[in-house]
Protein backbone atom coordinates (compact mmCIF):
# COMPACT_ATOMS: atom_id res chain seq x y z
CA UNK A 1 0.00 0.00 0.00
CA UNK A 2 2.90 2.29 0.56
CA UNK A 3 4.55 1.79 -2.62
CA UNK A 4 1.14 1.86 -4.30
CA UNK A 5 0.75 5.38 -2.65
CA UNK A 6 3.64 6.76 -3.90
CA UNK A 7 5.97 6.19 -1.49
CA UNK A 8 9.88 5.58 -0.66
CA UNK A 9 10.15 2.47 1.33
CA UNK A 10 13.31 1.06 3.27
CA UNK A 11 12.41 -1.85 4.93
CA UNK A 12 13.95 -3.53 8.22
CA UNK A 13 12.94 -6.63 10.31
CA UNK A 14 13.45 -10.00 11.40
CA UNK A 15 13.09 -13.06 9.25
CA UNK A 16 11.88 -16.95 10.20
CA UNK A 17 13.98 -18.03 7.70
CA UNK A 18 17.84 -19.23 8.36
CA UNK A 19 19.10 -17.26 5.85
CA UNK A 20 18.43 -13.56 5.01
CA UNK A 21 15.48 -13.23 2.75
CA UNK A 22 16.83 -11.06 -0.51
CA UNK A 23 13.52 -9.10 -1.44
CA UNK A 24 10.23 -8.10 -0.34
CA UNK A 25 8.47 -6.79 -3.28
CA UNK A 26 11.33 -5.50 -5.04
CA UNK A 27 12.78 -4.27 -1.72
CA UNK A 28 16.16 -5.56 -0.68
CA UNK A 29 14.81 -5.24 3.52
CA UNK A 30 17.73 -4.43 6.32
CA UNK A 31 17.95 -7.63 7.98
CA UNK A 32 17.98 -7.67 11.71
CA UNK A 33 18.59 -11.19 12.58
CA UNK A 34 16.48 -14.35 12.87
CA UNK A 35 13.49 -15.18 15.45
CA UNK A 36 11.61 -18.35 16.31
CA UNK A 37 7.68 -18.61 16.37
CA UNK A 38 6.34 -18.80 19.65
CA UNK A 39 9.57 -18.50 21.39
CA UNK A 40 9.38 -15.21 23.51
CA UNK A 41 12.25 -15.51 25.70
CA UNK A 42 14.29 -15.88 22.00
CA UNK A 43 12.86 -12.74 20.08
CA UNK A 44 13.83 -10.51 23.38
CA UNK A 45 17.09 -11.45 22.71
CA UNK A 46 17.09 -10.87 19.31
CA UNK A 47 15.56 -7.96 19.85
CA UNK A 48 18.04 -6.36 22.42
CA UNK A 49 21.49 -7.98 19.74
CA UNK A 50 19.30 -5.89 17.01
CA UNK A 51 19.12 -2.32 19.36
CA UNK A 52 22.56 -3.06 19.42
CA UNK A 53 23.34 -2.51 15.54
CA UNK A 54 20.91 -0.80 14.08
CA UNK A 55 22.46 2.31 13.82
CA UNK A 56 25.04 1.02 12.23
CA UNK A 57 22.34 -1.43 10.02
CA UNK A 58 20.49 2.18 8.86
CA UNK A 59 23.58 4.46 8.91
CA UNK A 60 23.66 4.73 5.38
CA UNK A 61 20.63 5.29 4.51
CA UNK A 62 18.93 8.96 3.70
CA UNK A 63 17.19 10.04 7.40
CA UNK A 64 13.71 9.20 6.67
CA UNK A 65 10.44 10.93 6.70
CA UNK A 66 8.53 8.62 8.83
CA UNK A 67 8.99 5.45 10.80
CA UNK A 68 6.56 3.01 10.54
CA UNK A 69 7.11 0.17 13.50
CA UNK A 70 4.87 -2.98 13.13
CA UNK A 71 4.44 -4.29 16.83
CA UNK A 72 5.40 -3.98 19.82
CA UNK A 73 9.23 -5.25 19.36
CA UNK A 74 9.34 -2.96 16.68
CA UNK A 75 8.38 0.35 18.40
CA UNK A 76 11.12 -0.23 20.91
CA UNK A 77 13.60 -0.54 17.64
CA UNK A 78 12.02 2.75 15.71
CA UNK A 79 12.85 3.83 19.42
CA UNK A 80 16.44 3.31 19.14
CA UNK A 81 16.54 3.73 15.44
CA UNK A 82 15.85 7.31 16.02
CA UNK A 83 18.60 7.89 18.87
CA UNK A 84 20.97 6.19 16.19
CA UNK A 85 20.38 8.56 13.63
CA UNK A 86 20.51 11.18 15.50
CA UNK A 87 17.22 12.28 14.73
CA UNK A 88 13.75 12.76 16.01
CA UNK A 89 11.64 11.28 13.34
CA UNK A 90 7.84 10.65 13.48
CA UNK A 91 6.74 7.41 14.52
CA UNK A 92 3.38 5.46 13.29
CA UNK A 93 2.69 2.41 15.66
CA UNK A 94 0.97 -0.29 13.56
CA UNK A 95 -0.68 -3.07 15.69
CA UNK A 96 -2.72 -5.92 14.12
CA UNK A 97 -2.90 -7.83 16.77
CA UNK A 98 -3.41 -8.06 20.61
CA UNK A 99 -1.01 -10.49 22.03
CA UNK A 100 -1.95 -12.86 24.83
CA UNK A 101 0.95 -12.34 26.66
CA UNK A 102 0.18 -8.32 27.10
CA UNK A 103 -3.47 -9.19 28.37
CA UNK A 104 -2.22 -11.09 31.03
CA UNK A 105 -2.99 -9.74 34.86
CA UNK A 106 0.19 -10.62 36.21
CA UNK A 107 3.70 -9.28 36.44
CA UNK A 108 4.62 -10.32 32.75
CA UNK A 109 1.53 -8.34 31.37
CA UNK A 110 1.81 -5.24 33.13
CA UNK A 111 5.04 -4.99 32.40
CA UNK A 112 4.76 -5.65 28.92
CA UNK A 113 1.68 -2.76 28.78
CA UNK A 114 3.91 -0.37 31.22
CA UNK A 115 6.70 -0.48 28.45
CA UNK A 116 3.90 0.05 25.39
CA UNK A 117 2.61 3.11 27.25
CA UNK A 118 5.97 4.44 27.92
CA UNK A 119 7.24 3.60 24.32
CA UNK A 120 3.73 4.71 22.72
CA UNK A 121 3.80 7.82 24.76
CA UNK A 122 4.78 10.60 21.58
CA UNK A 123 3.93 8.25 18.25
CA UNK A 124 2.22 10.10 15.93
CA UNK A 125 -0.72 7.44 15.01
CA UNK A 126 -2.22 3.97 15.73
CA UNK A 127 -3.08 2.20 12.93
CA UNK A 128 -5.06 -1.12 13.50
CA UNK A 129 -7.05 -3.72 11.91
CA UNK A 130 -10.41 -3.59 14.03
CA UNK A 131 -12.28 -1.59 15.93
CA UNK A 132 -12.81 -4.23 18.34
CA UNK A 133 -9.33 -4.28 19.43
CA UNK A 134 -9.39 -0.61 20.44
CA UNK A 135 -12.81 -1.04 22.43
CA UNK A 136 -11.59 -3.87 24.25
CA UNK A 137 -7.61 -3.64 24.56
CA UNK A 138 -6.42 0.27 23.75
CA UNK A 139 -9.03 2.39 25.49
CA UNK A 140 -9.98 0.16 28.28
CA UNK A 141 -6.12 -0.03 29.38
CA UNK A 142 -5.48 3.36 28.62
CA UNK A 143 -2.60 2.21 26.18
CA UNK A 144 -2.53 4.83 23.40
CA UNK A 145 -3.33 8.42 23.20
CA UNK A 146 -2.52 8.99 19.62
CA UNK A 147 -5.54 9.20 16.62
CA UNK A 148 -5.98 5.93 15.57
CA UNK A 149 -6.52 4.98 11.99
CA UNK A 150 -8.37 1.91 10.92
CA UNK A 151 -6.82 0.16 8.41
CA UNK A 152 -8.73 -3.73 7.73
CA UNK A 153 -7.38 -6.76 6.44
CA UNK A 154 -8.94 -6.14 3.29
CA UNK A 155 -8.13 -7.79 0.18
CA UNK A 156 -5.54 -5.20 -2.43
CA UNK A 157 -6.57 -4.84 -5.97
CA UNK A 158 -3.87 -4.55 -8.54
CA UNK A 159 -5.81 -2.01 -10.34
CA UNK A 160 -8.75 -0.26 -9.57
CA UNK A 161 -12.36 -0.42 -10.66
CA UNK A 162 -12.24 -4.30 -10.77
CA UNK A 163 -16.00 -5.97 -11.28
CA UNK A 164 -16.91 -8.67 -8.54
CA UNK A 165 -16.91 -11.91 -9.89
CA UNK A 166 -20.22 -12.70 -11.12
CA UNK A 167 -23.02 -15.72 -10.54
CA UNK A 168 -22.25 -16.96 -14.27
CA UNK A 169 -18.27 -18.06 -13.11
CA UNK A 170 -20.03 -19.97 -9.84
CA UNK A 171 -18.46 -23.31 -8.92
CA UNK A 172 -21.51 -25.79 -9.19
CA UNK A 173 -24.23 -25.01 -6.70
CA UNK A 174 -24.83 -28.74 -5.62
CA UNK A 175 -22.99 -31.20 -2.89
CA UNK A 176 -20.40 -32.00 -2.27
CA UNK A 177 -20.79 -28.44 -0.82
CA UNK A 178 -16.67 -27.33 -0.32
CA UNK A 179 -15.09 -24.94 2.73
CA UNK A 180 -11.94 -23.79 2.43
CA UNK A 181 -9.53 -22.39 4.96
CA UNK A 182 -7.33 -20.49 3.66
CA UNK A 183 -4.00 -18.40 5.40
CA UNK A 184 -2.30 -18.83 8.26
CA UNK A 185 -3.59 -22.12 9.98
CA UNK A 186 -2.91 -22.16 13.53
CA UNK A 187 -6.39 -23.33 15.04
CA UNK A 188 -6.32 -26.68 15.91
CA UNK A 189 -9.99 -26.64 17.73
CA UNK A 190 -11.04 -25.42 14.18
CA UNK A 191 -9.25 -28.30 12.26
CA UNK A 192 -10.40 -31.20 14.79
CA UNK A 193 -14.15 -29.64 14.56
CA UNK A 194 -13.96 -29.63 10.92
CA UNK A 195 -13.12 -33.16 10.81
CA UNK A 196 -15.44 -34.20 13.33
CA UNK A 197 -18.59 -31.81 11.08
CA UNK A 198 -17.07 -33.51 7.87
CA UNK A 199 -17.24 -36.81 9.33
CA UNK A 200 -21.20 -36.93 10.07
CA UNK A 201 -22.09 -35.16 6.47
CA UNK A 202 -20.58 -38.45 4.95
CA UNK A 203 -19.42 -36.45 1.60
CA UNK A 204 -22.13 -33.93 1.66
CA UNK A 205 -19.59 -31.21 2.92
CA UNK A 206 -15.22 -31.17 1.98
CA UNK A 207 -12.72 -28.79 3.39
CA UNK A 208 -9.73 -27.62 1.54
CA UNK A 209 -6.93 -26.24 3.21
CA UNK A 210 -4.63 -23.60 1.79
CA UNK A 211 -1.97 -21.76 3.05
CA UNK A 212 0.99 -22.49 5.62
CA UNK A 213 0.01 -24.57 9.25
CA UNK A 214 2.01 -23.31 12.45
CA UNK A 215 3.03 -27.13 12.64
CA UNK A 216 3.72 -26.01 16.20
CA UNK A 217 0.17 -25.49 17.28
CA UNK A 218 -0.81 -29.51 15.73
CA UNK A 219 0.65 -32.93 17.03
CA UNK A 220 0.70 -33.86 13.36
CA UNK A 221 -0.91 -31.48 10.84
CA UNK A 222 0.14 -33.51 7.73
CA UNK A 223 -0.83 -36.86 9.04
CA UNK A 224 -4.05 -35.51 10.83
CA UNK A 225 -5.26 -34.37 7.60
CA UNK A 226 -4.00 -37.17 5.60
CA UNK A 227 -6.31 -39.29 7.80
CA UNK A 228 -9.49 -38.13 7.32
CA UNK A 229 -11.06 -39.06 4.06
CA UNK A 230 -13.13 -35.46 3.54
CA UNK A 231 -9.87 -33.25 4.41
CA UNK A 232 -7.31 -32.20 2.12
CA UNK A 233 -3.99 -29.99 2.26
CA UNK A 234 -3.13 -28.10 -0.98
CA UNK A 235 0.11 -26.18 0.24
CA UNK A 236 0.88 -22.42 -0.15
CA UNK A 237 -0.71 -19.93 -2.54
CA UNK A 238 0.76 -16.89 -4.05
CA UNK A 239 -1.54 -13.84 -3.23
CA UNK A 240 -2.86 -11.86 -5.00
CA UNK A 241 -2.06 -14.28 -7.91
CA UNK A 242 -3.97 -17.13 -7.11
CA UNK A 243 -6.99 -15.68 -4.87
CA UNK A 244 -9.38 -15.57 -7.60
CA UNK A 245 -8.74 -18.98 -8.60
CA UNK A 246 -8.72 -20.42 -5.09
CA UNK A 247 -11.90 -18.88 -4.01
CA UNK A 248 -13.82 -19.66 -7.15
CA UNK A 249 -13.30 -23.22 -6.10
CA UNK A 250 -15.04 -23.64 -3.06
CA UNK A 251 -18.87 -22.01 -1.56
CA UNK A 252 -17.93 -21.58 1.90
CA UNK A 253 -14.45 -19.46 3.39
CA UNK A 254 -13.98 -20.59 6.96
CA UNK A 255 -13.47 -17.47 8.97
CA UNK A 256 -13.53 -19.06 12.80
CA UNK A 257 -9.91 -18.74 14.48
CA UNK A 258 -10.17 -19.95 18.38
CA UNK A 259 -6.05 -19.83 18.74
CA UNK A 260 -6.64 -16.81 21.10
CA UNK A 261 -10.22 -17.68 22.30
CA UNK A 262 -12.03 -15.12 24.38
CA UNK A 263 -9.05 -12.19 23.55
CA UNK A 264 -7.29 -11.87 19.72
CA UNK A 265 -9.70 -14.60 18.14
CA UNK A 266 -12.62 -12.40 19.10
CA UNK A 267 -11.70 -9.42 18.10
CA UNK A 268 -9.74 -9.70 14.89
CA UNK A 269 -11.18 -9.06 11.21
CA UNK A 270 -9.47 -11.50 9.31
CA UNK A 271 -7.73 -11.16 5.78
CA UNK A 272 -9.28 -14.35 4.55
CA UNK A 273 -13.19 -12.57 5.48
CA UNK A 274 -12.07 -9.99 3.05
CA UNK A 275 -10.81 -12.48 0.38
CA UNK A 276 -13.37 -14.21 0.76
CA UNK A 277 -16.11 -12.58 -0.07
CA UNK A 278 -14.52 -10.43 -2.16
CA UNK A 279 -14.50 -13.70 -4.57
CA UNK A 280 -18.45 -14.55 -3.89
CA UNK A 281 -17.58 -17.45 -1.36
CA UNK A 282 -20.03 -17.14 1.65
CA UNK A 283 -18.16 -16.47 4.93
CA UNK A 284 -18.88 -18.41 7.95
CA UNK A 285 -18.54 -17.12 11.33
CA UNK A 286 -18.79 -17.43 15.30
CA UNK A 287 -22.12 -15.04 16.11
CA UNK A 288 -20.26 -13.95 19.25
CA UNK A 289 -17.43 -12.06 17.37
CA UNK A 290 -16.58 -8.62 15.89
CA UNK A 291 -16.38 -10.97 12.27
CA UNK A 292 -20.03 -12.44 13.20
CA UNK A 293 -21.07 -8.56 14.29
CA UNK A 294 -19.52 -7.56 10.65
CA UNK A 295 -21.11 -9.74 8.82
CA UNK A 296 -25.10 -9.77 11.11
CA UNK A 297 -24.56 -6.08 10.46
CA UNK A 298 -24.63 -6.39 6.47
CA UNK A 299 -27.16 -9.16 6.52
CA UNK A 300 -24.58 -11.85 5.40
CA UNK A 301 -23.15 -15.33 5.72
CA UNK A 302 -23.32 -18.14 7.99
CA UNK A 303 -23.41 -17.41 12.04
CA UNK A 304 -22.94 -20.69 13.80
CA UNK A 305 -23.88 -20.07 17.49
CA UNK A 306 -21.62 -22.64 19.17
CA UNK A 307 -18.53 -24.45 18.20
CA UNK A 308 -19.86 -27.99 17.99
CA UNK A 309 -20.12 -30.27 15.39
CA UNK A 310 -23.86 -30.32 16.31
CA UNK A 311 -23.92 -26.53 15.83
CA UNK A 312 -22.32 -26.69 12.47
CA UNK A 313 -24.94 -29.70 11.43
CA UNK A 314 -27.72 -27.75 12.56
CA UNK A 315 -26.84 -24.60 10.46
CA UNK A 316 -25.14 -26.53 7.27
CA UNK A 317 -26.12 -29.57 7.51
CA UNK A 318 -29.27 -29.14 5.31
CA UNK A 319 -28.29 -27.03 2.65
CA UNK A 320 -29.44 -26.82 -0.66
CA UNK A 321 -29.10 -25.25 -4.13
CA UNK A 322 -31.69 -22.30 -3.21
CA UNK A 323 -30.07 -21.42 0.25
CA UNK A 324 -26.74 -21.71 -1.08
CA UNK A 325 -27.61 -19.32 -3.98
CA UNK A 326 -29.49 -16.68 -1.71
CA UNK A 327 -26.44 -16.57 0.43
CA UNK A 328 -24.13 -15.90 -2.29
CA UNK A 329 -26.19 -13.16 -4.00
CA UNK A 330 -26.05 -11.89 -0.72
CA UNK A 331 -22.20 -11.65 -0.91
CA UNK A 332 -21.78 -10.34 -4.27
CA UNK A 333 -24.29 -8.09 -4.00
CA UNK A 334 -22.25 -5.92 -1.16
CA UNK A 335 -20.12 -2.78 -2.91
CA UNK A 336 -16.54 -4.63 -3.76
CA UNK A 337 -14.96 -2.14 -2.48
CA UNK A 338 -16.37 -3.39 1.10
CA UNK A 339 -13.60 -5.76 1.02
CA UNK A 340 -11.15 -4.30 -1.35
CA UNK A 341 -8.32 -2.01 -1.21
CA UNK A 342 -7.33 0.09 -4.76
CA UNK A 343 -4.66 2.23 -5.65
CA UNK A 344 -7.04 5.52 -4.75
CA UNK A 345 -7.19 3.87 -0.78
CA UNK A 346 -3.64 3.40 -1.10
CA UNK A 347 -2.90 7.18 -2.21
CA UNK A 348 -5.13 8.69 0.58
CA UNK A 349 -3.46 6.74 3.22
CA UNK A 350 0.03 8.15 2.18
CA UNK A 351 -1.13 11.42 2.19
CA UNK A 352 -2.24 11.30 5.75
CA UNK A 353 1.22 9.78 6.49
CA UNK A 354 3.07 12.41 4.04
CA UNK A 355 1.14 15.30 6.70
CA UNK A 356 2.95 13.96 9.63
CA UNK A 357 6.26 13.67 8.36
CA UNK A 358 8.45 17.47 8.25
CA UNK A 359 9.66 16.35 4.60
CA UNK A 360 7.36 13.41 3.15
CA UNK A 361 9.21 11.30 0.70
CA UNK A 362 10.45 8.48 2.12
CA UNK A 363 9.33 6.28 5.01
CA UNK A 364 11.55 3.25 6.74
CA UNK A 365 8.94 0.32 8.22
CA UNK A 366 10.56 -1.98 10.86
CA UNK A 367 8.56 -5.28 10.64
CA UNK A 368 8.29 -8.38 12.38
CA UNK A 369 8.71 -11.86 10.54
CA UNK A 370 5.60 -12.83 9.21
Amino acid sequence: MLKAGGAGVTLAGFRRTTSPVAEIEGIEPVDLGATRDGRFAQRLGAVAKAAMSIGAKLGAMPTPDLIIARNLEMLALARRANAALGANVPIVYECLDIHRLVLRDDFVGRTLRGAERRLARDVKLLVTSSPAFIANYFEPFGQIVAPVELIENKYFETASGVAARSLEDDSPASPPWRIGWFGALRCRRSLELLADFTRRQAGRFEVVLRGRPALSEFPDFHGFVEAEPWLSFEGPYRNPEDMASIYGQVHFSWAIDFFEAGQNSEWLLPNRLYEGCRFGAVPISMADTETGRFLKQRDIGVLLPEATPESVGAVLGRMDQGRYRDLKSRVLARNPRTWSYDRSDCAAFVKKLSGLATMPSNFATTEAAA
